[in-house]
């Protein structure tokens, strides 16, 4: 869909150009405006609600107030974040791009588990719902790790230890998962930018 688009454009090689275009590559905007300085962005869903993460990179045209003034347009919607190189954007759609969709599954699947154990559909969707949304912020917020946060909440033998259990288990726990998901998405991304 992109080439058609690009194609219809007016010459924009004066101008700065921002896309937010996941697996369009910046070499395809240089192709189309040449001279141009591209920026590249990857923002996620929560920007809906300012609670959003963009990372960015910049062509070699970009210079250093483009690259600021694309990141003061992308702080109206949350966080930024400037990459090294454009290989990594591929990695940021996999995990931040994609990311809030597995977030939204997982409350699915934290709801389904709830109501599995005798709680009422509607219940166990607000548990969960809450229940993301309260760590997602704790996490954020916190001066803790993660890992530190996660131990905090476990007691040895305690019930978190017994999910946590499940959960951390190296070969079908959730890391070795989220390690698949992420890849997968990855490599789409790679796969989208090769056209």
């Amino acid at each position: 869909m992109m080439g058609g688009a690009l194609s219809a454009m007016p010459d924009l090689s004066g101008s700065l150009v921002i896309s937010v275009a996941a697996g369009t590559t910046i070499a395809t905007f240089e192709a189309a405006f040449p001279g141009a300085p591209v920026i590249r962005v990857m923002p996620n869903t929560p920007a809906a609600i300012g609670q959003g993460i963009s990372a960015m990179i910049g062509n070699g045209a970009a210079t250093p107030a483009h690259l600021d003034l694309a990141e003061a347009l992308m702080r109206a919607v949350g966080r930024v974040v400037r990459l090294e190189h454009e290989g990594q954007m591929d990695a940021v759609t996999g995990l931040s791009g994609s990311g809030p969709a597995y977030v939204f599954h997982l409350i699915e699947a934290m709801a389904a588990a709830g109501a599995a154990q005798g709680l009422s559909p509607a219940l166990s969707l607000e548990l969960a719902r809450m229940t993301v949304a309260g760590a997602g912020a704790l996490a954020v917020h916190a001066d803790e790790d993660p890992a530190v946060l996660r131990r905090n909440v476990t007691s040895p033998n305690g019930t978190t230890a017994a999910g946590l259990a499940v959960l951390m288990d190296d070969d079908a726990g959730l890391t070795p998962l989220m390690v698949r998901t992420v890849a997968a998405a990855t490599e789409r991304g790679r796969e989208l930018g090769r056209g």
